[in-house]
């Protein structure tokens, strides 16, 4: 196209003339929000009226906490939340079908995705907090954790669209919705938590054929939560440092 428009003297010059071709080798290294990132990060999100309006303080947290997408997070009700286990059930995403609009769809991106996981104590009080203003609001059981203002289902890609708009500071502009599972992962990993836990916790397909085909999925080991606990309040410093997740 560049090249068409500089044949019709629509631009003076083709500027692709002058790229490189992008090697293969080059790869975007993973990277998770370090203990101090993480402080900054909720710091800067609480700050904004736009971001708080949207909800992303807490759903923000709740991500870091479970490691989950952001159509399983959109996709948790309340009687998915066991408060007496300290569990949230993943078996849900939101998506958005043509003619149709936001559906809560009954299997996540795969199968190996639908999994009970267990809570931090930190996010079981943010939750407990959510539901009873969600009750206060006269939103029943059958109801979103993080629901749009009338109460319905969130729209993943308006969700993604203000953490564009809101993660501000240069440093900052990296950041994605993947950046809070990445951080969950480090965090399980800095805590010596198996890579067999993680992968579960995370509801990664396989970590290898054998583990696939004949260890379960669904109930993961009560140990992710433990080494979650110290996330926010307290980070650890983990093995090495923070460094990029998974």
């Amino acid at each position: 196209m560049l090249g068409l428009a500089a044949r019709y003297d629509a631009i003076s010059t083709n500027p692709t003339r002058d790229t490189r071709r992008i090697s293969a080798g080059q790869t975007k290294q993973p990277r998770a929000l370090d203990a101090m990132e993480r402080t900054q990060w909720l710091a800067q999100l609480e700050s904004n009226e736009k971001a708080v309006r949207w909800d992303l303080p807490d759903l923000s947290k709740f991500m870091m906490a479970t490691g989950v997408r952001i159509g399983e997070a959109l996709g948790v009700f309340w009687d998915d939340v066991d408060f007496d286990a300290g569990t949230v059930d993943v078996a849900h995403t939101v998506v958005r079908v043509k003619g149709q609009g936001l559906y809560r769809k009954p299997k996540t991106k795969t199968k190996k995705s639908e999994r009970l996981l267990p809570l931090p104590s930190w996010a079981l009080e943010i939750l407990e907090k959510r539901r009873a203003e969600a009750m206060e609001e006269g939103r029943g059981m059958s109801s979103p954790v993080f629901a749009s203002s009338t109460g319905g289902l969130r729209d993943p890609s308006n969700v993604l669209r203000v953490i564009r708009e809101t993660r501000g500071r240069e440093e900052f502009l990296w950041v994605t919705s993947h950046t809070f599972r990445k951080t969950t992962a480090t965090a399980l990993d800095d805590a010596d938590v198996p890579t067999r836990l993680i992968a579960d916790h995370l509801g990664h397909a396989r970590v290898s054929m054998t583990q696939d085909v004949y260890l379960g999925r669904k109930a993961v080991d009560p140990a992710t939560a433990a080494a979650l606990e110290g996330l926010l309040d307290n980070p650890s410093e983990g093995k090495s440092g923070d460094k990029p997740g998974r």
